[in-house]
């Protein structure tokens, strides 16, 4: 098999704020994510299950449990699978120190990467002054966040009918509110301070739905994002570089590359597949390199990979 063929394969991944139990949750979208690429370590850094939500009313469809049949057979067959819990999955921070079906339960975690980073690991809702001192405040805005949430679910159907990719309407109008905005750096700035309380290099965390890495002083802080709005996922390379895989795009850009037209589900039209055909498609100028798994598209401009990154 060529490497063109190869699935990617990570030393890390990061998920997190996946909110299965949501109907706002792109289920789909993360188990293709889950089956195209392969990993030594998979961190799940909180909210991957809203308990929030399942106490006001069930909703588990088959795509939900599939995500969480996926991570229980990579750890079954020798992944190492560590689930920091967040706010919205709380009630597993009563197992804490715990191994459950191969997962081990940590409240944070310290991740040294292949090139000797020291990584603290959290999910990052201590640093939400909402989320702490005002959890009826919290409460409320996650019925709002919620109904933003469903006003994008019916907007892409539309997208999709009309034969477009997926683009989320709540992550647009959230980075365009100014107080929002003020919201994000505020926890970025609080969450690298605790980094450099801690002595480490850096620190990756989720919470707030914004994927982001950027240096904060002498921090490296990373946000893996989330499988509500955005999409996104943190990989560690072999070498220990970091990358945010932005995964619809990359769907998109998959879909535009070989011509696809399909307005189906992703699950129907199989992301797994369709970045397989990609990289069998693309010119040796664009094909993952054999000795990083990164697409470096050199005929691209800024020599940017694959979708989103950074």
């Amino acid at each position: 098999m060529t490497a063109m063929n190869t699935k990617p394969h990570y030393r890390t991944v990061w998920i997190s704020d996946v909110h299965l139990g949501t109907r706002g949750c792109q289920a789909e979208l993360l188990v293709d994510f889950l089956n195209e690429v392969t990993a030594d370590t998979y961190y799940l850094v909180g909210d991957i299950i809203d308990g929030w939500r399942l106490k006001k009313s069930w909703y588990w469809p088959e795509s939900h449990h599939a995500v969480i049949t996926n991570i229980m057979e990579k750890a079954r067959n020798g992944a190492k699978v560590i689930f920091v819990p967040g706010n919205h999955d709380e009630f597993a921070r009563e197992f804490v120190d715990m191994t459950f079906g191969h997962v081990d339960v940590r409240m944070n975690d310290i991740h040294t990467t292949a090139d000797g980073k020291r990584l603290l690991v959290i999910h990052g809702d201590e640093f939400d002054g909402v989320v702490k001192y005002a959890r009826c405040l919290a409460y409320l805005g996650d019925t709002a966040y919620n109904l933003a949430i469903m006003l994008n679910r019916y907007f892409n159907a539309a997208r999709r009918k009309l034969g477009y990719g997926y683009w989320s309407l709540s992550a647009y109008l959230k980075n365009r509110v100014k107080n929002a905005v003020q919201f994000i750096c505020d926890f970025e700035n609080a969450v690298a301070h605790a980094a450099t309380k801690r002595k480490v290099d850096g620190v990756v965390c989720g919470h707030i739905h914004h994927a982001e890495k950027r240096m904060i002083g002498n921090v490296l802080y990373c946000n893996d994002g989330d499988w509500v709005e955005s999409c996104t996922a943190l990989v560690e390379h072999k070498d220990g570089e970091l990358e945010l895989l932005h995964w619809a795009d990359m769907r998109n850009m998959a879909m535009s590359y070989i011509g696809g037209t399909s307005a189906s589900s992703p699950a129907s039209a199989g992301l797994g597949r369709l970045m397989s055909l990609f990289r069998s498609a693309t010119t040796p100028d664009t094909a993952p390199s054999a000795a990083t798994g990164r697409v470096t598209a050199k005929n691209t401009q800024n020599n940017n990979p694959i979708g989103k990154t950074a």
